[in-house]
Formats: structure tokens, C-alpha cells, sequence
């Protein structure tokens, strides 16, 4: 197989028919050899050397992590530690310490809210979040608010779309226990100014988690320069395998967070009342059970072929297809764009039809070989605010090419033709 430098880059552009070459799935199954997969905020397809790595992994050196005092067993958890220094890298982390590994980034907000905010959240205090939020960043923190009688607060948006912090001066307040939003929206596409709301927060020291999960392909993280104090993201969504996620936990942070999933491997000694239980170091003392050395694996081989394209190419390219995309819906009397043109580098582009349901439309561009996702996006909230109930979401990777837009254009027009 071809390598994706050689291939996939030319003098910082992106080559998407070399980055497709590089992906069997397009050329390994007749339902998406001619397929236009648009539903890349979901989740990603795989290049062949993260499923080499994972196929490595299981074929030549597996056994079981941090179990065994035998040489393979040692070269496994070497090897999964190795996954955690090249993550550590791939952030901007200080320490390994720092890098935990967990089922998704769903997983790592869960374990934030049960494990560092719950024990110390009070009634009275606020825990903000924004009106832009995935489920996964929204139902943890009305969680353990409505257990602890603290209040969720939503910061709303201003008439784009964006986040409207001047409505909201009480954010950075004393009564501030946590604040956690996305860095891009997976609806809207709009991408928030982290790292300065950081910089706000902590000269109250609040705490912020960010949501890193739609920006990681094409944003280059330093969690240093941002100064938060959890981050999350998940593997599958950068071209790497389902079911591993990443938590980062700032250092100040580490000793402040409890361990919520309990079982072997994350224990010194089991007493016989947790009081006197020893949890084991950082990081293990959050990794419960056996480690997906798999799954650490083929993140860590994602890493490398996201650094491979290089993530400003990355940005460049998905944002001038979803900007010819814009222009050419934004002809259309009948759409109405919830994507703001000014936030296309996400590779976001949401609509709705004011006379076809959005899933009506998915499913006829789906039968005309054109995969977009339509529905709620798992951001319920944010759509009762657009007042709509669904919308179709075109989102656009290193793999997809003007055909790619030009099809989705197409089995629009149809779509529409079916419904006149």
C-alpha cells in the first residue's frame, strides 16, 4: 500500500483520490465503491496502516496488559504505553500520567462528572454548559446537578449560531463549579475560542472540560497552550478504531478526581472495605478491568496518519469543498443553512428544507449512493432552540473530492423533484 505522505500531499495540499486509495473500504465492497460518504462527523472509516497496526497487534504480540512477568507479556505493555506516549505527543500533554484511556469520549465526560465534579458539586453552585452541546456533554452535567442540587446553566447563542458570553457575565462567577462546552459544534460546524473562555475561567479557577471530539482531524491540540483542565476526544472519529476514547487530566487536576469504574487492575490492595483500598497510580487507577490494547493500538497508529496529511492541510481542504458546497445550497429558496459561512473549516455544513423532512431527503440521497446523516445529531437542545425537529448534515473528510459535492448537489436536485 502506498504511502499517505507520498500519495496524499502535494506542496500542502491534500490529494483526496491518494488519501482514498488508502482506504480499503472504498475499493473492497461494491455497496461503497462508488459511495459518497458525507457522514464523517459520525464517525470516520480506517486506512489501512491503522488496521495493520491493529492487526499487528493481534496477530504478533498480544497478550494480556500489566498481567504478565513473561517477555510477550512485557512487550504488550510496553507496547500499550508506547500508545499512551504517542497520544501524550499528539496534545501537547506534560506527562503520560496525564493520558487516560477509556471506551469513548462519551465514557471520559462521565467519568469527570461522577469522578471529579460530584464529590464536591454543592446546591447553590452552577455548572454551565452551551446550547450547542452533544447529549454527551449535556445529560452528565444535568446529572450530577439534579443529585446534588446544584443548578446547569445554558449559555445561549447570539443570532448566528455563535456563543453569546456577553448575556452571560455570571459564567465566571464564584459560583461557577464548572464549565464544559464543545470546541466545534457537531450541528452548527461553528468553532468556539477555547482556549481564551480557558483563560477567562481560570483566573477564577474554574474548571473547563472541552469537547474536543469534532476538531481533533483537523485542529493541532496542545492542551499546554490551552490551559484546560479535561479533554476529551474519541479514536473513531480521526480515522482510527470504535470503542477507545482519551481523557486528559491536567496535572493539578489528577489527585482531584476519584476512580468511578471499579475492578482489577486499578488496585494496590483490596481491603475489605473500600476505605482501606489502595488505588493503584495514575493513570491505572482509572483503567479498570483489561486494557484495550487493540484498540490503544490503532489510536495511537490514527495519530500518526492524521500528522502524516498534517492538520492545516486537513482544515484547507475540508473547508473549500464545504465552502463550494454553501454557495451553491445557499441558491436553493426552499433550504435554510444553520451552518454560518464564516465557520466552514469544520467541514460542517447543516440545512433544512422548509417543505421535505430532512429524513426523507437522507433517504433518498442515500439511494442515489450519497451518505449524510439526518435527525437531531444527538443535540436535542440545540435543535429546540433552531425551533426545527431535524436536519441534514453534510460533513466532509480528507477522502471526499468535488464529485463528492457535486453528487450530494445532484440527489438533492432529485430529491426535490420526487417531492414537487
Amino acid at each position: 500500500m502506498p504511502s499517505s505522505n507520498m500519495q496524499s500531499t502535494s506542496k500542502g495540499r491534500i490529494n483526496p483520490e491518494g488519501v482514498k486509495a488508502l482506504f480499503p473500504i472504498f475499493h473492497n465492497n461494491e455497496l461503497t465503491r462508488n459511495l459518497s460518504y458525507l457522514d464523517n462527523a459520525a464517525t470516520s472509516q480506517k486506512p489501512s496502516s491503522v488496521m495493520q497496526a491493529m492487526d499487528d497487534a493481534m496477530r504478533l504480540f498480544h497478550s494480556p496488559v500489566n498481567r504478565g512477568f513473561y517477555p510477550l507479556a512485557e512487550q504488550t505493555t510496553s507496547r500499550y504505553e508506547q500508545s499512551r506516549e504517542r497520544l501524550k505527543t499528539f496534545i501537547g500533554a506534560q506527562n503520560k500520567a496525564s493520558i487516560i484511556f477509556t471506551a469513548s469520549a462519551t465514557d471520559s465526560i462521565n467519568l469527570v462528572a461522577q469522578g471529579f465534579l460530584l464529590p464536591r458539586l454543592k446546591a447553590g453552585q452552577s455548572v454551565w454548559i452551551t446550547r450547542m452541546e452533544h447529549h454527551a456533554n449535556y445529560l452528565p452535567w444535568q446529572d450530577v446537578c439534579e443529585k446534588s442540587g446544584a443548578t446547569m446553566r445554558i449559555i445561549e447563542l447570539n443570532s448566528i449560531g455563535e456563543l453569546d458570553l456577553e448575556r452571560h457575565p455570571e459564567i465566571f462567577s464564584d459560583a461557577t463549579a464548572m464549565l464544559a462546552l464543545t470546541q466545534i459544534s457537531n450541528v452548527l460546524g461553528i468553532t468556539n475560542d477555547v482556549q481564551a473562555i480557558c483563560a477567562q475561567a481560570k483566573q477564577k479557577n474554574i474548571p473547563v472540560l472541552i469537547d474536543a471530539a469534532q476538531a481533533v482531524v483537523s485542529n493541532t491540540l496542545n492542551v499546554r497552550e490551552l490551559d484546560c483542565d479535561f479533554l476529551v476526544f474519541s479514536a473513531h472519529k480521526m480515522f482510527g478504531p470504535n470503542g477507545i476514547g482519551l481523557l486528559y487530566i491536567a496535572p493539578e487536576r489528577i489527585n482531584q478526581v476519584q476512580p468511578v469504574r471499579l475492578g482489577g487492575g486499578m488496585v494496590d490492595f483490596a481491603a475489605d472495605s473500600l476505605a482501606d483500598t489502595i488505588w493503584s497510580e495514575v493513570p491505572h487507577r482509572f483503567e479498570a478491568g483489561s486494557p484495550n490494547f487493540v484498540g490503544a493500538i490503532g489510536f495511537a497508529a490514527a495519530c500518526d496518519f492524521v500528522e502524516s496529511l498534517g492538520q492545516g492541510n486537513i482544515k484547507a481542504h475540508i473547508k473549500e469543498l464545504a465552502t463550494m458546497l454553501h454557495q451553491e445550497l445557499s441558491r436553493y429558496p426552499n433550504l435554510h443553512l444553520v451552518s454560518p459561512a464564516k465557520h466552514l473549516s469544520s467541514g460542517i455544513v447543516s440545512f433544512y428544507h422548509n417543505d421535505i423532512h430532512a429524513h426523507d431527503l437522507a433517504q433518498i440521497m442515500g439511494d442515489s449512493n450519497v451518505a449524510v446523516r439526518a435527525g437531531h445529531h444527538c443535540a436535542q437542545p440545540l435543535l429546540r432552540h433552531l425551533d426545527v425537529s431535524s436536519t441534514l448534515r453534510i460533513s466532509i473528510s480528507v477522502y471526499n473530492n468535488k464529485d463528492d459535492i457535486k453528487a450530494a448537489l445532484n440527489a438533492l436536485a432529485y430529491a426535490q423533484k420526487v417531492f414537487s
